[in-house]
């Protein structure tokens, strides 16, 4: 019989070897897929409360230096109308998302209203809504005094309008 025309043991064997080269690789493909599911990946937030400078520093009106870095704005009023503090001069921090599906609106200081871009829903700018599909107004974060006299932002306590939070002590700073 001519060793060209069937199978070899070198041939045999070295299909075998390749066989296990891809069985081992796939295993250990897998392998490092499974290790790597157990570490998942961090992002980065920012912290929850900051500092965001003395009162005297904000003029009346809406405030956009911390909706990138913290999606709030901060909104300096001469009374909050839709509370008990009428005639009282004061700040809250409004959350930049939207009660609706949570996309950021826009200020529109011409108009004098936050607009959300993805379906219209727009919010005065003491954060209730008014026209669109928002169910809701926007929520208000703890704002209060640092120690040091500097406004302290806490987004770890929300305050929301039709739980009736917004007359909470925390929920605007008189100034």
């Amino acid at each position: 019989m001519n060793p060209e025309e069937g199978p070899t043991r070198r041939g045999f064997f070295g299909n075998l070897f390749v066989a296990w080269a891809i069985f081992l690789a796939g295993v250990h493909f897998a392998g490092a897929g499974a290790v790597r599911f157990l570490f998942p990946n961090v992002l980065f937030e920012p912290p929850l409360s900051f500092k965001a400078g003395v009162p005297s520093a904000y003029a009346e009106g809406v405030d956009e230096s911390f909706k990138s870095s913290h999606a709030v704005w901060l909104v300096r009023t001469l009374s909050d109308p839709l509370s008990d503090r009428t005639g009282i001069e004061g700040m809250y921090a409004l959350s930049t998302t939207c009660t609706h599906l949570g996309c950021i609106p826009n200020w529109q200081s011409a108009d004098v209203k936050f607009k959300c871009p993805c379906h219209g829903s727009g919010f005065r700018m003491s954060g209730m809504n008014f026209e669109g599909p928002a169910p809701r107004p926007l929520e208000r974060f703890r704002i209060v005094r640092a120690d040091d006299g500097q406004i302290l932002v806490d987004k770890n306590q929300k305050y929301q309008w039709e739980k009736n939070q917004w007359t909470s002590a925390e929920a605007y700073l008189p100034v």
